[in-house]
């Protein structure tokens, strides 16, 4: 990994100390003339495309990862990794940024969410939907304001954001609340069901009763274990009796994330039913959340879920599809074969994934 410490404007005792890990993704791209390409640019030249970072009055340090990904390339080690870095850095530094892919950006959101137990820090993720050698880039703005919260305290020095969230096109989001909506809007995270923790204008304003609480003298507990054995089943009109089974069926399968209709609904007809009961008998837990962007799941209002209900499926409430798959994974992790105390904390707010 490459360290790279940034001139800024900070004095010798600095205010705050903030660590970006760099990760890669479309932030950091540049045009090369030679190879008529995006390749990734040079971050030690970042004060040379972005020279407002020399004015900032907070310590900066870079951290480079040693691969590079699109975050279509992103995998749960690659989220034990960043949490990884945190945790090894977390005294040492005040707060955290990272510059990552806009693609997966809500599942690394959520999943470090998740990993960092009792966080009491900022990590903040962003990025660009253009490059940052591009003319028109939104880099600049998004990572300069996500520099900004991470440094922001209170009156009592207390930081203002001590959660994992995303900031994008003048919104922080809560990380695991939020999801990517657009590939060719700079707006492309929203947040349906929980409000915007901040909204960056002329000043930043904080949404403080939405933030999560400030709890000093709280140690970091990074949980260092994901288990992948997880699957999104999305349910869609005419879906066919094989493509059900050979879902359910899959060898060593411990978790399905069941994206059913609406309020949680899903089909009535006797063979899916059975598949899901067959499942749910042999130990695999399905937990159902809404295809919906904004809502709910009420499992057991219509009788179309009622079912669902009886056969033992987990109401998912408003998670998004990315929390509820990070979740998954962290707690088959942390609990292993503990079946009924995953199904208890997969129903329950952890970190504010969702609402009771």
């Amino acid at each position: 990994m490459k360290i790279i410490e940034l001139d800024t404007a900070a004095p010798d005792f600095p205010h705050a100390s903030i660590l970006v890990i760099y990760t890669g993704g479309t932030f950091g791209m540049v045009y090369d003339r030679k190879l008529q390409t995006l390749v990734p640019f040079d971050f030690e030249q970042i004060l040379d495309r972005i020279p407002e970072l020399s004015r900032l009055r907070f310590a900066i340090t870079v951290l480079v990862l040693d691969e590079l990904l699109d975050s279509s390339n992103m995998v749960p080690d690659n989220w034990l990794e960043i949490s990884t870095i945190i945790e090894k850095n977390y005294d040492k530094y005040d707060s955290f940024v990272v510059l990552h892919g806009t693609d997966t950006m809500a599942y690394t959101a959520s999943a470090l969410s998740f990993l960092l137990e009792d966080l009491r820090k900022p990590v903040i993720l962003t990025g660009a939907q253009l490059p940052i050698g591009a003319a028109r880039t939104d880099a600049v703005e998004n990572f300069i304001t996500a520099l900004e919260i991470a440094a922001a305290c209170d009156e009592t020095g207390a930081p203002l954001v001590p959660e994992v969230a995303i900031y994008f096109h003048s919104l922080l989001l809560r990380g695991n609340r939020a999801r990517k909506q657009e590939s060719s809007q700079f707006n492309a995270f929203q947040s349906e069901n929980y409000p915007p923790l901040a909204e960056a204008g002329v000043t930043i304003e904080y949404n403080r009763p939405y933030i999560a609480p400030y709890r000093p003298n709280v140690p970091l507990k990074a949980h260092t274990t994901l288990n992948p054995h997880v699957v999104i089943l999305k349910l869609f009109p005419g879906i066919s009796p094989l493509v059900v089974e050979s879902v359910l069926k899959t060898e060593g399968l411990r978790g399905v994330v069941l994206e059913t209709f609406g309020a949680g609904n899903a089909p009535t007809v006797p063979w899916f039913l059975q598949l899901l009961k067959e499942a749910s008998d042999r130990g695999v837990l399905i937990l159902n959340v809404s295809q919906c962007i904004g809502g709910r799941v009420l499992q057991g209002r219509y009788q179309t879920s009622k079912y669902l209900d009886e056969i033992g499926l987990i109401s998912g409430a408003d998670l998004t599809s990315e929390a509820a798959v990070t979740k998954f994974m962290f707690l088959l992790g942390k609990y292993g074969t503990d079946t009924e105390k995953i199904r208890q904390e997969l129903a329950i707010p952890l970190r504010g994934e969702l609402t009771e």
